[in-house]
C-alpha cells in the first residue's frame, strides 16, 4: 500500500474531472499486474505523465517515472517525487540514475521512461534515445509501449496551459508487451515502430481541427514538421550550452 501515491493520483483524478478531460484507455490488459517492465512513453506535454499511469492502475500498479534531476530539486515537487519513488535523472550522471532504474526493475517496479527524452513539438515520435531498451536488456524486464494523444492540449512546450474546463478528450493506447532482445539499437527500432503504428491508429479516431497549434503538420495543423522542431531543439541545445559556457566567468 502506498498512502501517499494513492492520494496523489485522488487529487489527480479531481482535477481531471474539474477539467473535464476526457479518457479513452485501450490496451490496459497489456500492463503487468506482476514484475518489473519499462514503461515507454511518447511525450508531447508537460503532464503526459499523470495520464499515463492511469492504465496501470487497472491492475492497481504505480509507475516510478524517470525525471529530470531539476524537478527533484524544487522545493515543492521535489519532496513529491521522492515519497513517490521516482527516478531524478542527472545528465552529467547519467550512468547512476541509469542504474538506479535496473535495480527497480529487477525489484519489479514498473519503471517510465520518455525514450524521445524531451517534448516533441512537432507531435510527431522523434529519434528514440536507446536507455529504455538498454535498461530492459539489463533487468532482463519486457517494454510495455504507451501512447498518448491530446495530452498537446492541455500543455505543451512553447504554448499557454489550458488546465481549465476544457473538456479535451485524451487517448491512451497500451501495447502488447515486447520481449528485450538483442542488440539494443534493434529493440529501440522495434519499439519505435510500434509506437509509430499505436500512435496512427489513436489519431485515425481523433478529430484534428485545421490550422490547430496543437496539430501535426500532417494532418493540417500548423504545428513544425518534425524537421524544423529538431531544428528548434538543436538551436535551444546550443544556447543552453552557451549560457552554461558563461556562467563560471559571469561567477569570476
Amino acid at each position: 500500500m502506498e498512502p501517499v501515491y494513492r492520494t496523489i493520483i485522488g487529487i489527480a483524478r479531481t482535477m481531471f474531472a474539474a477539467q473535464g478531460l476526457k479518457f479513452t484507455v485501450t490496451g490496459a490488459e497489456h500492463i503487468p499486474a506482476h514484475g518489473g517492465a519499462v514503461i515507454a512513453v511518447n511525450h508531447t506535454g508537460y503532464l503526459d505523465f499523470t495520464y499515463a499511469g492511469l492504465p496501470a492502475r487497472k491492475v492497481k500498479r504505480y509507475i516510478r517515472f524517470m525525471a529530470k534531476k531539476e524537478v527533484f530539486d524544487n522545493k515543492i515537487s521535489g519532496p513529491i517525487m521522492r515519497t513517490l519513488k521516482h527516478i531524478p535523472v542527472d545528465r552529467g550522471a547519467g550512468a547512476d540514475s541509469f542504474r538506479a532504474a535496473v535495480d527497480d526493475l529487477r525489484r519489479g517496479e514498473l519503471v517510465g521512461v520518455y525514450p524521445e527524452a524531451t517534448i516533441s513539438r512537432s507531435f510527431e515520435l522523434k529519434d528514440f534515445k536507446s536507455g529504455a531498451a538498454r535498461m530492459a536488456l539489463e533487468a532482463d524486464v519486457p517494454i510495455i509501449p504507451v501512447v498518448i494523444w491530446g495530452a498537446q492540449r492541455v500543455w505543451t512546450k512553447g504554448h499557454p496551459k489550458r488546465l481549465g474546463r476544457t473538456n479535451t478528450p485524451i487517448s491512451i493506447a497500451v501495447g502488447a508487451p515486447i520481449a528485450p532482445f538483442e542488440p539494443a539499437a534493434d529493440l529501440t527500432a522495434a519499439l519505435h515502430d510500434v509506437m509509430t503504428k499505436l500512435l496512427t491508429s489513436l489519431q485515425e479516431d481523433y478529430e484534428h481541427p485545421a490550422g490547430e497549434y496543437w496539430v501535426p503538420a500532417r494532418l493540417g495543423g500548423s504545428a513544425p514538421t518534425l524537421e524544423e522542431a529538431n531544428q528548434m531543439d538543436a538551436a535551444d541545445a546550443e544556447a543552453k550550452a552557451a549560457r552554461r559556457a558563461q556562467s563560471p566567468r559571469d561567477g569570476s
